[in-house]
C-alpha cells in the first residue's frame, strides 16, 4: 500500500501536487493584486507582519518549491 501512495502516479502525490498548485495560484493572485492595484490581500485579512501571515507566505512558498514538481511530471499521460 505504501509504495502505491508514494509512487510516481500515487494518489498521496497526486493530491499533494494538487493542493500544493492551488496554494500556490492563490499566492500568484495575491502577487498580482500588490503588482497592479497595491493591495495585500493576505495583510488585509490577517494583519501586518503578524505570526499568521507569515505562516500563509511560508505555505505560499513551499507550495511553489513542491510544485516544481509537476516540471518533472509527464503531462501527456
Amino acid at each position: 500500500m505504501q509504495i502505491i501512495l508514494l509512487s510516481k502516479g500515487g494518489i498521496f502525490m497526486n493530491m499533494l501536487y494538487k493542493t500544493a498548485l492551488a496554494i500556490a495560484i492563490i499566492g500568484c493572485i495575491n502577487w498580482g493584486l500588490v503588482g497592479i492595484l497595491n493591495f495585500n490581500l493576505v495583510e488585509f485579512l490577517f494583519g501586518n507582519a503578524t505570526i499568521l501571515t507569515r505562516v500563509v507566505y511560508t505555505l505560499v512558498a513551499i507550495s511553489g518549491i513542491i510544485s516544481l514538481g509537476i516540471m518533472t511530471k509527464d503531462l501527456d499521460h
